[in-house]
Formats: structure tokens, sequence, C-alpha cells
């Protein structure tokens, strides 16, 4: 299926460098895979960026939803952006179900202004105004430095469809993502906190860069559920270290994590005890369902990595 929509990844060979680079991967690649291990049957993801070509799925009709309509433009300059937000697509599937199509706007590159303006306008266009304003107010509360990078909607109908928006937090500890993920309406801190310390080791830090995911649905007057997202090489002194902590995690949810370890293996190009960065993060999500982990795959494709995009800090809009 990914490659009957992508034919430029499909015809065209990857060279010694990315061109033009993404933003998913530190070398540049575009794209990366994930596995959720909550349920009988984990689910596997796709996540790729869509690097300026259109994306058409199959029985489109089906997929581009009113949702997606109503937001598209927010986050372009007929809106007043200063450029229009790289899209990232993912394919979810959890057999025996359907796929699941999701689409990411990143607003990375833009000051944050622009990033706090377009979340607002789409939100209030999706009907959820209130609870974004009532969530924001809650996060604010939270001592730190973090910034939104993505704005995502569920590419589905469904009453359970969600929006998420992301934030990325800088120089956080554990402490601190937790409050972030516990202004959530469905969230159990305890569970949470063990959660990222078996991830973190002995530290009291959250690593480089993590993220806190606040999903959103209709009919909740705040954010419903929290994810956050450990950036385990930054956490881990190797793959193998990190595959150990994330195993004893899985194990901790009550997943076997048998499957995962063979799968970490499987996909890194040599022993993990020599690899970094395959294993790239780890999600925990403490909002009911058991073993609500997902691990990110990023492979090592280019031989160095491109030049980091234009990314304002927090004091540029003096907040």
């Amino acid at each position: 299926m990914l490659r009957s929509l992508l034919p430029p990844w499909a015809h065209e060979r990857i060279g010694p460098a990315p061109a033009p680079p993404s933003y998913v991967a530190d070398d540049g690649f575009p794209a990366e895979m994930s596995v959720n291990w909550s349920g009988a049957h984990p689910e596997l993801r796709v996540l790729f960026d869509s690097l300026g070509h259109d994306v058409v799925w199959p029985g489109d009709s089906v997929f581009h939803t009113r949702r997606l309509d109503h937001v598209r433009e927010t986050f372009t300059p007929r809106a007043g952006r200063p450029s229009p937000a790289p899209l990232w697509h993912s394919i979810a599937w959890r057999p025996p179900a359907g796929l699941i199509h999701k689409t990411y706007f990143g607003l990375y590159s833009w000051p944050h202004a622009h990033r706090e303006a377009a979340v607002a306008e789409a939100m209030a266009r999706l009907g959820l105004a209130e609870a974004w304003a009532r969530t924001r107010r809650r996060v604010e509360t939270v001592e730190g430095d973090r910034e939104i990078e993505f704005f995502a909607v569920d590419l589905t109908e469904d009453a359970q469809a969600r929006v998420k928006i992301y934030y990325r937090n800088h120089g956080a500890g554990l402490a601190e993502v937790e409050r972030v993920a516990a202004v959530a309406l469905h969230h159990d801190s305890g569970r949470a906190r063990a959660a990222y310390q078996t991830l973190a080791g002995e530290g009291a830090g959250a690593g480089e860069a993590a993220l806190s995911c606040l999903a959103f649905r209709s009919g909740v007057d705040r954010a419903a559920e929290s994810t956050t997202y450990l950036r385990l090489p930054a956490l881990a002194p190797d793959d193998g270290e990190a595959v150990e902590r994330t195993a004893a995690l899985l194990h901790e949810q009550g997943v076997d994590p048998g499957r995962f370890r063979t799968l970490a293996a499987a996909v890194a190009p040599e022993p993990l005890s020599r690899s970094k960065g395959v294993l790239e993060l780890v999600s925990f999500r403490a909002a009911g369902r058991p073993g609500d982990v997902t691990t990110y795959f990023r492979f090592p494709v280019f031989d160095r990595p491109p030049p980091a995009p234009f990314r304002p800090s927090i004091s540029d809009d003096h907040r």
C-alpha cells in the first residue's frame, strides 16, 4: 500500500544523502516504523513525510474526512502562516481490524506565535476551542520550557477519533513531564511515574526533547488522554540497554516482551550492544488500557546527518 501511495519513493534509488532532508529522523530519512503492544495483537504503524507530494489514499472519499477539510487551510499561507506546514502521514494496522489513517502538521519551523494561532484556529473549527483553552491554561501552570510542535488528526468520523497536540519539552525532568501528562482527564499518575522511571533508569531526567501528546475527543471538556514519549538514546548508552529497559516495562505492564526483542534485533543493522538510536522513542499512555506502550524504530540510512531545520527558540516570541 505504501509503495502504491508514494511513486517517487517506489522508483527512486536512495542515495548517500537525503534530497530533500526530512525532520522525521536525525539523518534526514523520511520515515519511521512503530509498534503499539497493547491488546491481543500488536498494532503496526508506518509514519512518513510526504516531502511535498500529494498523498491520495485508496478510497479517498472515505478517508478524506470533514475534520481534515476543516483545518487544512489553517496551516497554510492562505491563513497568514509563514509557510505551508510539512505534512506527515501515518498508516496503522492492528489485525484483524482495518487500517487507520492519520495526518500530522509539522509546526516546528514557525515562530511560536504562528503555531499557537494556527492551533487555536484549528481547534475552534473543530468545536474544541473550549477544551483546548482549558487544557492550555493547565499546561501553562507547569513550570518548564516547552513548545508546540505538531497538530494531528485521525482521519475517521468515528466518535473516538482524536485531535492531538504535541509539545516538545526542553531540559525536563520526569516529574515535569508527569505534571504535563496529568492535565488530561484520564491519566493514572502512579502508573505513569513508574513507567517513566523504568525507561529512564536511575536518573530523574526525562532526557533530551521528551514529547507530550495531549489527545482531544468530541464531548470532552479538556484533553481526554495524554501520552509521554521518552527519547531512549538520551537515557541509555546503547540500543541493547534501551531494549532491555523497554522489555522490562512491557513485562511490568503484562505484555510478553519476546516479540519486541525479536523485532528490535531484526531491524538493527548490527548487534544492539553496538548500535544506538534505532530504538529512538518509547511512549507510555496511562489511560486505562493495560500495556499501552509504543516503540518507535528509526533506521540509520544516510552517511551523515543533514543540516538541522530552522527551529526558533521560545525566547523569539518573548514568551
